[in-house]
């Protein structure tokens, strides 16, 4: 029986032209997409809820139960029949026989297709073997699945094919569907956390005349009703500070960014941030906040401050660590000399000794930063904040009142790459003009990722902003943490794709 023989073993053009055959049987026969089944139960309610009730009692409760999902597996054995439909919540199984379903109803169902969306209704028992099961009264096709799925207990195993058919990985692998169910708690968890903190969620625009709010390269659009040239939001900083301004001063938004930049594990052109801002703080607090956020959102997500990534325990619960980025160096790498790393000279040496990525018209603290890249961010896996970074790679974050020429800054990192990033903000109008300035002489010079001068947000400074904190949190890369997921497109629903 083609039932029982894999799908790929079958060509699938034939499998589909079978299928569309019975789909043809299905409209002349009558209505073939029905809409009227009331589905009352879930399968993962049903177990939780009878796991302990005994066969016995199970046949004196006389339980009935009336759901529906995908067909995921079959057995046809002559007069009876055994199936495993799959929900959002699990899967169940379901018993039929002639003299249950009736044979004509039991004759139909044998040339259904695994991958078809069922409907049953019957009572619960326990099969000889105590699997909790549903002795069908009635069953019904609601619709009529034309494709076969893959391979019936694995699932996809071409990666790309799992990102490009999403539809089909949940459907058949449920590491998967687990990941993106953690996804959905650790977002919850995040807005529970700030909403119980009296935090207003505020959304705020996805097109912007002028792009701002991070050094990256913005993708570009055209309004055709208005006539201008606008851009997808690279980040919403500038818009949720203007906002503080007006005097909400307590602000956060879960969004959706875009970067016209390249794919790796770690990025993709779309991504999701949670930002928040709040009057009368600064950076020291916000590592505290942070810190305790982070470690909150583990407890209520995945039960534990503990989790495993790539076979090594990240610990949420200890106090993170906090370096400067000299520290940093120092620490994971003691061969180098802080005499050293405040040459600028022996830095520019060992960048073209080392074929190492820098920019020579970088001062000493932009050297610092990207000596920390090459040789120390991969190294840190437990959380760790770095902080107080050089003002020249900082244009919007408030300098240090003893060191004008460092901010007040933070960067979270942890398995190796950065998860947060936040600052005491840059509340003085004309710094912040000048600032803006620089940004523009280095576009000028080439610097795609430069920022853009924003006059609007100067004249909204200039109306008064009050000392305020601020964060950046990377959800996705979070996300990847939380579930032990190495590649950011694990755990995106849709990750961009080239062309097929």
């Amino acid at each position: 029986m083609t039932d029982n023989i894999p799908a790929e073993h079958q060509d699938e053009n034939q499998i589909i032209a079978e299928r569309r055959a019975k789909l043809a049987a299905l409209r002349e026969a009558g209505v073939a997409f029905p809409n009227d089944f009331e589905r009352t139960d879930f399968a993962g309610d049903i177990h939780v809820k009878y796991a302990e009730v005994s066969k016995e009692a199970l046949a004196e409760q006389a339980v009935t139960v009336q759901f529906a999902g995908r067909m995921m597996l079959k057995r046809v054995m002559g007069k009876a029949s055994f199936a495993t439909l799959q929900d959002m919540s699990g899967r169940l199984q379901i018993y039929l026989s002639n003299d249950l379903v009736g044979e004509d109803i039991h004759q139909s169902f044998k040339h259904w297709d695994l991958g078809d969306i069922v409907g049953a209704t019957g009572v619960l028992f326990r099969t000889k073997t105590g699997e909790l099961t549903v002795q069908a009264h009635s069953v019904r096709l609601l619709a009529k699945s034309l494709r076969p799925l893959p391979e019936k207990f694995h699932g996809l195993t071409d990666q790309e094919q799992k990102y490009r058919q999403r539809y089909v990985d949940l459907m058949t692998n449920d590491d998967s569907r687990h990941v993106f169910i953690t996804r959905s708690k650790i977002v919850q968890a995040i807005r529970q956390f700030m909403m119980g903190h009296g935090f207003l969620e505020v959304e705020t625009p996805m097109m912007h005349p002028i792009p701002g709010g991070a050094a990256a390269k913005p993708f570009v659009t055209h309004h055709n009703a208005l006539d201008m040239e606008m851009f997808l939001r690279i980040a919403p900083e500038l818009y949720l500070k203007r906002l503080v301004v007006g005097g909400m001063e307590k602000v956060f938004e879960i969004n959706r960014n875009f970067r016209n930049e390249g794919l790796s594990t770690r990025h993709n052109p779309e991504f999701t941030m949670m930002e928040f801002y709040e009057a009368y703080r600064d950076y020291r607090y916000l590592m505290d906040f942070t810190e305790a956020l982070l470690r909150e959102t583990a407890r209520v997500a995945t039960g534990s401050e503990q989790v495993s990534y790539n076979g090594v325990i990240i610990d949420l619960g200890k106090p993170f660590d906090r370096l400067t980025i000299v520290q940093a160096v120092r620490k994971y790498n003691p061969d180098y000399t802080e005499a050293q790393l405040n040459d600028r000279d022996w830095l520019i040496n060992w960048f073209e000794s080392n074929k190492g990525k820098y920019r020579a018209t970088d001062g000493l603290g932009g050297l610092q930063l990207s000596f920390f890249e090459e040789t120390t961010e991969t190294q840190l896996m437990q959380p760790t904040f770095i902080i107080d970074y050089p003002a020249e790679v900082s244009p919007l974050a408030r300098r240090s009142d003893t060191q004008p020429d460092i901010t007040e800054r933070f960067e979270l990192f942890m398995t190796g790459r950065e998860l947060a990033n936040g600052f005491s903000e840059l509340n003085d109008p004309e710094d912040q003009a000048e600032r803006f300035m620089e940004q523009v002489r280095q576009k000028e010079a080439g610097d795609e990722e430069a920022m853009h001068y924003d006059a609007d947000y100067i004249r909204a400074l200039e109306y008064g902003l009050p000392p305020t904190g601020g964060c950046g949190i990377g959800i996705d890369r979070f996300v990847m943490l939380l579930t032990d997921s190495a590649s950011i497109r694990d755990v995106i629903l849709f990750p961009q794709m080239r062309a097929e």
